[in-house]
């Protein structure tokens, strides 16, 4: 029996893989990071760039699986919602959402593909939140260690935020798509 139901399967999960071990590999120059990014024209810059890149990538998405007005809608408005809270968050909370919310569309994606192959898969979604408040937990927990790191409660709630949002976005996305073309 192969360990993935499909191709595709595989490599959501290699992604998956490839923003867990960025995200554990930060933990040793975040503090430098951090400092680059207190500078307010790098800050938005490369906020600007991640924007574009992750608007092309959801608009390449979009167009290859053919939506309808209200699935574009929905997904504008889904957009509208996120611009403004990470507009309004602090940098530090900001990448907590971005990478905690790439790490779960990824996840969530995997465990979907997997159910759709017919493989047994309980509560995709849930399974999805409860993995990334772990991923969240064993980082956290990484930096008890860390000299320049700080085990923050608050991050967890950010973590899992993140998680929450990104997999209600996307089953609310489709229902839509399934409603559209029911």
């Amino acid at each position: 029996m192969n360990l993935f139901s499909s191709r595709r399967e595989r490599r959501l999960w290699l992604w998956a893989v490839a923003v867990f071990t960025a995200i554990f590999a930060s933990l040793g120059f975040s503090g430098s990071l951090v400092d680059l990014l207190t500078d307010d024209n790098v800050a938005a810059v490369v906020f600007g760039v991640a924007l574009l890149l992750v608007s092309a990538a959801v608009l390449t998405q979009g167009l290859q699986s053919n939506p309808g007005g209200a699935e574009i809608a929905v997904a504008f408005g889904i957009a509208a919602v996120l611009l403004m809270l990470l507009l309004r968050l602090t940098l530090a909370e900001r990448t907590h959402l971005i990478e905690y919310g790439v790490l779960a569309v990824f996840i969530h994606a995997a465990l979907t593909e997997r159910a759709e192959q017919g493989r047994h898969v309980r509560v995709p979604a849930l399974l999805t939140i409860c993995a990334v408040a772990l991923v969240g937990l064993l980082d956290e927990s990484i930096q008890l260690a860390l000299p320049h790191r700080v085990f923050d409660p608050e991050d967890l709630l950010f973590n899992t935020l993140a998680a929450v949002t990104t997999v209600s976005a996307g089953l609310l996305l489709a229902a839509v798509r399934r409603r559209g073309r029911a």
